[in-house]
């Protein structure tokens, strides 16, 4: 749908697939998170709903700061009048990328575990760095016994050095409480050993798996606690499932009963498994590029033309598939925000 076109006032005019908020689990959510992690507390990470719409309800909130995945995510946050404090934590040698982060009238922060990076952000002209730290999660950051070595690297060369990031995303999806306060402890001894030799204010972490049991950060980069997905479901949470892809029925067997709804593999985030029919009930058969077949639970017979609700198996990446989201009370469309920090 063009981003000009009027918005339908019932989920039934939606054309599908179609991403839609519930407004009364969107609200419960952002109050909660407001009410535990207040003000700087919480840094919540744009990655996970792309719109600037929803960031300015988590400002409303008393959330100052952001946490960004792109340069794209950054520079449109900083457009939007929310640059009061904005986190890359990310590494970037893009000069161009960098260059433009620097340039932005905003506050920008900038992810580095290397030299390399550390020189790329004091080349472009920016100004305060956190020290990136690998806290078990083999993906960015540098060992927790390098992190001093590079902070003064980045002091020698102008840089600001705030403090040290570090995310335990190995931990924030074990279902069991015990065991992810465990392991979650383990990766946070390793991010305190690294801020002591590097100093600065902040020790940033943390994610929607783990707001609630990290005793070591001064903020927490939670983002998807805002949706939710079914992922997510499965941990001892007090945030409601949001977010639903809304399909519709184009095709129905009777023998074997199955149905077919037109919300598949490119509308939906399928890194943490099987997104799951969520209204009429039904069991998932597959997802396939534009599909999913599934068995309608029973008593429920789907026709064909009736609308299915899909909770996604992953947040993140099911918002940045689709270009508006749509804002629903019940049936109700009450809003539509753009997705405008979608793409890189």
């Amino acid at each position: 749908m063009p981003r000009n076109a009027p918005v339908p006032r019932h989920v039934d005019a939606l054309p599908t697939p179609a991403l839609v908020l519930e407004r009364s689990a969107l609200f419960h959510n952002l109050d909660t998170m407001s009410a535990a992690l207040p003000g700087a507390r919480l840094r919540p990470h744009v990655k996970a709903h792309k719109c600037t719409e929803l960031a300015r309800l988590q400002h409303e909130r008393g959330h100052r700061g952001f946490t960004c995945a792109t340069a794209r995510e950054v520079e449109g946050m900083a457009r939007a009048g929310l640059g009061d404090d904005l986190l890359l934590a990310n590494e970037s040698v893009d000069p161009d990328r960098l260059r433009r982060l620097a340039r932005l009238d905003a506050r920008v922060t900038v992810a580095v575990d290397s030299r390399e990076t550390v020189r790329a952000a004091a080349a472009a002209g920016l100004r305060e760095v956190l020290v990136d730290v690998n806290v078990g999660l083999p993906r960015c950051g540098c060992a927790p016994d390098d992190a001093g070595r590079i902070a003064e690297f980045a002091r020698r060369a102008g840089l600001e050095v705030r403090g040290v990031m570090g995310y335990e995303g190995h931990v924030v999806g074990i279902p069991e409480r015990a065991r992810r306060e465990q392991l979650c402890n383990e990766a946070m001894e390793k991010l305190a050993r690294a801020h002591a030799a590097v100093g600065g204010d902040v020790i940033s972490a943390g994610g929607t798996g783990t707001w609630d049991c990290n005793a070591v950060a001064t903020e927490i980069q939670a983002g998807s606690y805002l949706l939710m997905d079914t992922a997510y479901a499965q941990l001892d949470s007090p945030f409601r499932q949001a977010l639903f892809a809304i399909g519709t029925v184009i095709s129905v067997s009777r023998e074997p009963v199955f149905a077919v709804g037109d919300v598949g593999l490119k509308a939906l985030g399928m890194d943490h498994g099987d997104s799951a029919i969520d209204r009429p009930a039904g069991r998932v058969w597959f997802f396939s590029d534009e599909h999913v077949t599934f068995s309608p639970a029973e008593g429920s017979a789907p026709s064909v033309g009736s609308h299915i609700r899909v909770a996604p198996a992953h947040c993140d990446p099911t918002v940045a598939y689709h270009e508006r989201v749509y804002l629903v009370d019940g049936e109700e469309v009450i809003d539509a925000f753009d997705v405008d920090l979608r793409g890189w």
